[in-house]
């Protein structure tokens, strides 16, 4: 298996999922999925149960995944979620300059309330390097809001037109770099990181 495992114990799998892979399938039931991946490492593991998703991120966005070992561990770590105890914060590149430097999106997303803090951490010429953290979890969130304030992410081709931009990337430019929670059966606080990846450090260096 050649998905970086970030943190393993008796209940959970995290990994750092490449941009390109699709979590678990669509509707289209795709058989190569990060998922379907991980389950044929776990059978290789001799792992009955395999492995559970305790949330998703986009095809294209990288970065880190949680699994739980079993179902009830998948309930726990749902109810974690639920009651927005999981720290999640991602590296995103977003189109030209924002004017405030800290600040906090809040519009809705399909009719329910969403919310996304974000700092920047560095300009660049013709785009900046924010830290992400949003609060709530709805589909495509960061993508959405970033687009509501004029600044979309770079490579995004979904919520605009690449047309409308010079700067160009193959996919878009969203990494879940941290996440921490604490443990429901140790109590302990996990906290786990993982790097940018090769592609977006790249363009980083390039432009």
């Amino acid at each position: 298996m050649n998905i970086p495992v970030v943190f393993e114990d008796n209940w959970f799998l995290i990994v750092n999922k490449p941009a390109g892979l699709l979590s678990v399938p669509t509707p289209k039931n795709e058989t190569r999925t990060l998922t379907s991946i991980l389950n044929e490492y776990a059978q290789e593991k001799k792992i009955k149960s395999g492995f559970f998703p305790c949330h998703r991120l986009d095809r294209q966005t990288s970065g880190l995944v949680i699994y739980a070992k079993d179902k009830s561990t998948e309930a726990k770590m749902a109810d974690l979620f639920r009651q927005r105890k999981v720290s999640k914060k991602y590296i995103a590149f977003v189109q030209g300059k924002l004017s405030r430097k800290n600040g906090q999106i809040s519009s809705q997303i399909e009719g329910k309330a969403a919310l996304t803090n974000y700092r920047v951490l560095q300009e660049k010429k013709d785009y900046s390097v924010v830290e992400v953290s949003p609060v709530t979890g709805r589909t495509n969130q960061i993508r959405i809001h970033f687009k509501s304030i004029y600044h979309p992410l770079v490579g995004e081709d979904k919520f605009s037109f690449r047309k409308d931009f010079t700067l160009r990337f193959k996919r878009i430019c969203l990494h879940a770099q941290y996440l921490e929670f604490k443990h429901p059966e140790t109590a302990s606080t996990v906290s786990v990181q993982a790097p940018l990846p090769l592609d977006m450090q790249k363009f980083l260096e390039e432009h």
